[in-house]
Parts: C-alpha cells; sequence; structure tokens
C-alpha cells in the first residue's frame, strides 16, 4: 500500500470526533474524553461503556466535566474502536452539529410494554422534530438488553415512525448478564429503551448482515415459555438434549462458543434470521435472545468464512462511488466470541479499521423493525457533497 494510500484509509471522520480512554478511574475517563474533544462542537455525544466502568459514578462525572454536553449511551458487552474489537475502553463518539440535530424519548418500563404509549411517543417526537429541506433522517434505538421486549419494541417503533429506518443494538454487560442501562439526561436507566431521532445532511446506508447459511437439520419448539424466551422442549424431547444431539457434541460441552457457532435460524419468507442461544437453564432448558415461541420451526445454521463476509459485509459505497466517512456498528458478542475462539480477532480488527467502524457489541440487534442476534447491524454514514448547515 503506499504512502498516500494509508493516508487517506486513516484520515480521521469528519463528521464525527472520536475518543477512547481506558483510565481505570470513572472520573479520569470522562477527563481523558473531555481532552480528546476539546474542539469538538457535537450536537450530542455518544458513550458506550465497558461493565468494568461503574454506572453510578458516571452521571456526576458528566455533570462536573461536561456539564454543556448532551450525553446518550449504554453498556456494552465490548466495543469496536479505530483501533477494533477491544473490551476494557470508554467510547465517545461526539457528532459534529454542524452535520447532525437530536431528538430523544426515553421508554420506560419496557417489560411489560405498552404498545400505545410507544406508537404515541414516537408520532409525537416525529412530528415535533420537523426534518429541514435537503436533509435526512433515521433512528437509533438503544434497549436494555436483558429486557426481553425488543422484538416488540422494534415492530411497534416501525409502525410509529412509518418511513424512517430505525437501526439499533441491546445493551450489554459484558458476559455477565445482570444489569443492562441505557444512558439519557444524566442518568442510567434500566427496563427502559433510549430512542434518538437524528437528522443529517450525510447520506446513509443501513448495513444488515450475518454468516451463517441453513442445513438440513430442523427442529420444532414443542414446549416453550415465551415471555422468558424459554425453550424446554425441542422435537418432545428436552431442549438442551435435542440441540446437543443435532450439534453432535454432548450437554457438556454445550458453552456461549458452542452457540455461537451453531446458532438456530428462523426463516422469514426467503431470509433467514438467527435466533441466538444465550445459555442452558436448569439441566435442560435453553434460554433465547429473541422472540420464541411453540410451534416455531427451527433450522439449524452452519458458518460461512466470517472474515470474509465481514469484509463484504462492510464494503460498501455511495452514489457517487464514494467510501464511507464513518459506520457506526452494533455487532452481536456472540460474533465476536466465534471470531476470538478461532484466532481471527485481529484480522477482524484490522476489517473494522480499513472501513472505519466504530460501535460496539451487543446482546441483540435492531434493523428495520426486526430484532435479530448474531448479525452485524450498521449505518454507513458518506461525506455530503453540499454545504453544511452552519
Amino acid at each position: 500500500m503506499t504512502a498516500l494510500r494509508e493516508a487517506l484509509d486513516n484520515r480521521p471522520a469528519k463528521a464525527v470526533r472520536i475518543a477512547v480512554s481506558h483510565a481505570g478511574d470513572t472520573t479520569e475517563a470522562v477527563l481523558d474524553i473531555r481532552r480528546q474533544l476539546s474542539s469538538a462542537r457535537p450536537s450530542f455525544v455518544l458513550l458506550f461503556l465497558p461493565c468494568r466502568l461503574a454506572t453510578d459514578a458516571l452521571p456526576a462525572a458528566l455533570a462536573d466535566i461536561m456539564p454543556e454536553t448532551v450525553v446518550f449511551g449504554c453498556t456494552t458487552a465490548g466495543q469496536i474502536t479505530p483501533r477494533g474489537y477491544d473490551s476494557d475502553a470508554l467510547i465517545a463518539i461526539a457528532f459534529e452539529r454542524s452535520h447532525f440535530r437530536v431528538a430523544s424519548a426515553l421508554f420506560s418500563p419496557i417489560s411489560p410494554l405498552s404498545i400505545a404509549d410507544v406508537v404515541s411517543q414516537a408520532e409525537r417526537l416525529s412530528a415535533q422534530f420537523g426534518i429541514t429541506p435537503g436533509r435526512h433522517r433515521l433512528a437509533l434505538i438503544f434497549a436494555d438488553g436483558l429486557s426481553k421486549q425488543e422484538d416488540i419494541l422494534v415492530a411497534t417503533l416501525e409502525a410509529g415512525l412509518v418511513d424512517i429506518p430505525v437501526f439499533g443494538g441491546s445493551a450489554g454487560d459484558g458476559l455477565r448478564f445482570q444489569e443492562t442501562k441505557v444512558l439519557r439526561d444524566g442518568q442510567f436507566h434500566s427496563n427502559a429503551a433510549l430512542l434518538l431521532l437524528l437528522e443529517t445532511d450525510l447520506d446513509f446506508r443501513g448495513l444488515g448482515f450475518d454468516h451463517f447459511q441453513p442445513t438440513e437439520s430442523r427442529m420444532v419448539v414443542t414446549r416453550a415459555v415465551p415471555e422468558e424466551r424459554l425453550v424446554l422442549e425441542i422435537n418432545g424431547s428436552p431442549a438442551a438434549e435435542e440441540y446437543a444431539r443435532l450439534v453432535g457434541v454432548s450437554v457438556k460441552e454445550l458453552s456461549p462458543a458452542i452457540f455461537a457457532e451453531n446458532p438456530v435460524l428462523v426463516r422469514n419468507r426467503d431470509l433467514y434470521h438467527v435466533r441466538a442461544i444465550q445459555q442452558i437453564y436448569g439441566e435442560n432448558g435453553l434460554t433465547f435472545l429473541s422472540a420464541i415461541d411453540d410451534g416455531l420451526l427451527l433450522t439449524l445454521g452452519r458458518g460461512k468464512e466470517i472474515i470474509r463476509t465481514l469484509d463484504s459485509g462492510l464494503t460498501v459505497t455511495d452514489d457517487q462511488g464514494a467510501e464511507p466517512d464513518f459506520i457506526l456498528g452494533f455487532d452481536c458478542y456472540l460474533r465476536k466470541l466465534e471470531i476470538e475462539r478461532k484466532g481471527l480477532a485481529d484480522e477482524a480488527s484490522e476489517r473494522f479499521r480499513q472501513h472505519r467502524v466504530v460501535g460496539f457489541s451487543t446482546y441483540g440487534e435492531q434493523h428495520l423493525g426486526v430484532h435479530v442476534n448474531q448479525t452485524f447491524v450498521g449505518v454507513a454514514f458518506f461525506r455530503p457533497r453540499r454545504g453544511a448547515v452552519p
């Protein structure tokens, strides 16, 4: 690669400024972030937190150190920094006010979910947030990743926002699965979802891809607890035993890595969506990360080459053939587990660097009204070819 090519590939994004801190103390991390963003003029900042940082200390630190800055965010199961995969980084993405406007809504509680309330708030927010001629709108959703409500939430948002595309990721908690939170108005909220309605002069493209294809192995959910995303029986047998038999391992060998590499798929017309298994429940139950129900037909999935599909999926251009200014990415934590288990983390990180991806590892992904798993969902933003609004 020539020096010019390297310089072009590593040039900083113009529409956002990105800061990363590995400071061990919450206050020091926020100070570090503020120093790195000293020249930014943000409309708002997105903050993606590693599980090691104490969320109870962050609101006070933000109020003291960044009092004039509008900050949103969530806890994560890992981060994607400008250097690639990370598990220990505090990431701040400052969206420049010359290119972005934002409005927000908080849905709380979301379990149980009031469909009427979500539709009403979404419609009201859209009506109040009038679009500027020549600009585009999109929505981002960040939901409590342990709420088990993302499926109905994003479908409801699709109805409430009508023609505004919705993308997002479920908040994470490392691999602890204890508590996930979203950040709004200087406070963290569990059992909640954060909706951001964005207006931008940048063109954008939505991305959504996985690396699985269906096999001939079919299974039917014969006993489930849908509200808990819990499957107790598959094909009339204990769920974990039957799944392990189909995969070709013993129940004792079942692990997050096995689940990551052997997901089950649900067919919707000509498309297959991943219904990822989270963990074993009790002795033979299986908890899922997406909606599940009695009678659901599942297909065992097998993976294609993950780095090749990652590179292909991230290779996107605008109508003039230009590469993205940056890609905001929501990547399932199970994809990262598979990549790490195969020793491919460095290669994946290199692809993220090449395509200017920044984001976080999620407990689930939201793509155009559908909640999915083991999928990369993102928004590729392209530099505007007209003057920015000051």
